[in-house]
Parts: C-alpha cells; structure tokens; sequence
C-alpha cells in the first residue's frame, strides 16, 4: 500500500482482551512498509507482552512517562513531534473518556495532548459499554475535536457475548488508515454539488408541525468533505442546529415545497445532486390559520403526498450525477438497490436506522450501490463516511467520463 509506505504511525496499545490482535495489526502495518512505534499501557501489558510487539515493529516499545533513558530529551515530546498518525488500538471505554477529559497522567494520554498529528481510535469493549450514553457522548465529543473513530464491529465478544464492540480486524483497521493517509483534496475540483441535508417540517397550524429524527449530521458532513475535495457546495438545508461548514452556501428551508422550490432554482447548474435530506412524504392537506384547540381537534388529519424531489432530478434531462439516500430499518441491500432503480438515481447509500441507531448518532455504516457494482462502508464516525462517499462519487463521475477503450 503506497499510502502507508515511508509513514510514521504510532500505535496505542491500551488495556483491553482485543490487544492481542495488535500483534498482527503490527505486522500489517509493516508488511506496508510503515515505520510503526509501539506505545504500550500498564494494562496492555497484562494481555499481551511488550517484547512481542518489539520484535513485530523492529522498535522498542514505550511504556512509561518516567523511562529516565528516554525522557532524558523529552522522549514524549519527540514521539509526538514524529508521529504522522497516532492510532490508537484497541481503544478501551477507559482510553476514550481519558482522551475526552484531556488527561496527561501516563505516556499515551500524554502524547495525544502534545501532537498535532490526526489521531484515529479504534473502540473495543463490550457491548453495553459502548452503548452507555457516556461512551456515545466520549465519542461524539472526540469526533467534533476531529478524531476519527473506526468501528466497533458488531460480531461475537470476549465474553460470549454478541453486539457492537468488537474491535475491527487489523485489516480493515490497516486499510482505514491507508484511506486516511491519501491524499483527497482536489478529486472534485471544479465540480458544483448541490447537496440536501436535515428534515423539513409541515404545519399543522402556527404551532404545531409534522416532521422525524433527521439531525442533518450526514448531509452537513458531505457538505464539508466535498469542499475539502475541491467542489463549490450548495447546501439546502432544513431546520437543524449544526455550523454551516466553512465554505459552503447554506438555503435555509423548512417545508418539503420550499426544499422542492430551492433544489430546481440550482440543480440545473450542478454537476453532483446528493439527496440526503429526510424529506416529509406527505404533508397536511389543511394548514389552520389558528392553534386547533383541543376541543376542536378531530381524530384524522388528511394527508397529501409531496413531491418526490430526488426522483425528478433524476428524470429531468439534462441532469446532474444523482445520489440518493434510503433509510430503512430491515433489508437494507435489497430495499436500497430497489430504491436506486425506482428513482432512477446514479449511486444510493442505504443505512439501517431505529433506536439508538442512525439518527441523532455521530457514527454509522452506509451500504452504497450503482449500477453493477456496491460496497459497504463500515461503521465510522459520519465526517469520515462522507469522506468516503465523496470519494466514491468522484470515483463514478471519472468512470461516467472515461470512453470504453472497447468501443
């Protein structure tokens, strides 16, 4: 992998079951070519040896913050000053509500403080753990201070258990890293996306309103990965409390019309139409001027449909490179690849959605399909999944463009 040969990474190695498997993500990482430096916790220590990954790395490993030989010329300060990637793995609850708090009391926590090199973690624990809303909250914390969080897995645990939390193979872990290494700036470069993001809402009356759970997380990621790759962004956003990216032109709508009205005032011009709004199916087909009263209320509320927005870009001629969006809770390749035919759209990323999942969550996993060909993107904080996607887009775009050297 020409990404990570000649790299500096310094691998983290904190105190979980899943610290055995540093041995042979050590080995991937060289197999790579790259020069990696083990920096090891006391409690990594009881589950795996230090020597082990000194002869794996062809480096001896650090431990202590008190290593006189080596703090003699502030070794902790030359590791983060040399490290290009600091990968932490397997990152324990422990380790992420440590980096949160910004503690300094050992040699890892330390080095994260002193560099200003990217920092990937990958979580490892049990299931529960990593559902508490205190480890939601570390995660979500460490991904808006640009941490890249890869995984967990949902697979068998440690413990006999089963669920999200197992740590990613090395493999996978080697390749995000890889991924993360490449260069990305430029690959849309003169390209206009016009891009949907957030819910929209539909009067009931002055004060009430139908709409879901969409927080816009994944459409304002877009947004900044496909500024930070080069195109010029239009955002047409519903209502959400997220920063507008640097860079990008924000429409503020709220009602599935005003997205309808704001979307084909710009898509003409547009080279990538990326739907990712969660737009209202249907809206009242009666907005009441006053409060409906309680006593006045009725039992039905007659709903119309609104129109399909993403479908009628994808039907006006010309038109731009079409993505879609599916959100379902069950059969996600079959529903997603079903969804990208009906609409007609180029490429579709589908994601399960439901309690604790998708919505309202700083991390999930796309499953994304065109026209012979899918992939799925696995679980990862959204910044990092629309770095992804920006990529796969870019990747199509260049395809459409190529001429058949059979033809």
């Amino acid at each position: 992998m020409k990404a990570l040969s000649q790299r500096r990474i310094l691998l983290g190695v904190t105190g979980g079951i899943a610290a055995y498997k540093a041995a042979l993500l050590t080995r991937r990482l060289v197999e790579a070519r790259a020069e990696v430096q083990v920096v090891m916790t006391e409690g990594a220590c009881r589950f795996i040896t230090p020597l082990t990954l000194q002869a794996l790395s062809g480096r001896a490993v650090r431990r202590s913050l008190w290593d006189e030989s080596a703090e003699l010329g502030m070794g902790h300060i030359e590791l983060a000053r040399w490290a290009e990637r600091v990968l932490i793995a397997p990152a324990t609850a422990d380790c992420l509500a440590r980096l949160v708090q910004g503690r300094a009391d050992d040699l890892l926590s330390t080095l994260c403080l002193a560099t200003t090199a990217p920092v990937l973690v990958a979580p490892a624990m049990n299931h529960v753990m990593w559902a508490h809303p205190a480890t939601r909250a570390n995660c979500e914390t460490l991904a808006a201070r640009g941490v890249t969080i890869l995984g967990p897995d949902d697979g068998e645990l440690a413990e006999r258990e089963s669920g999200a939390g197992r740590m990613l193979e090395p493999e996978a872990i080697r390749d995000a890293l890889a991924a993360h290494l490449a260069p990305q700036a430029g690959e849309l470069a003169g390209r206009h996306v016009v891009i949907t993001a957030g819910p929209t809402r539909e009067p009931l009356d002055p004060v009430r309103y139908l709409t879901n759970r969409s927080s816009g997380r994944m459409g304002y990621a877009l947004a900044a990965a496909c500024v930070a790759a080069g195109a010029r962004v239009t955002l047409v956003t519903g209502p959400t409390d997220l920063p507008v990216p640097d860079r990008v032109e924000a429409v503020p709508v709220e009602t599935a019309d005003d997205m309808h009205a704001a979307v084909f005032a710009r898509v003409e011009q547009a080279d990538v139409f990326i739907a990712a709004a969660a737009v209202a199916d249907y809206r009242p087909a009666r907005r009441e001027t006053h409060k409906i009263k309680k006593d006045e209320a009725g039992s039905n509320v007659e709903l119309v449909r609104n129109r399909d927005i993403l479908a009628e870009v994808a039907a006006a001629r010309p038109r731009p490179f079409v993505v879609g969006f599916a959100a379902e809770t069950r059969d996600l390749e079959t529903q997603a690849r079903a969804k990208r035919i009906a609409k007609g759209a180029d490429m579709l990323a589908g994601n399960l959605v439901g309690v604790d999942r998708g919505f309202d969550q700083p991390d999930n996993a796309l499953y994304v399909c065109w026209e012979g060909g899918d992939c799925h993107l696995p679980q990862a904080p959204k910044t990092r999944l629309a770095e992804q996607l920006a990529q796969l887009i870019s990747q199509r775009l260049s395809d459409a463009q190529t001429p058949d050297s059979t033809a």
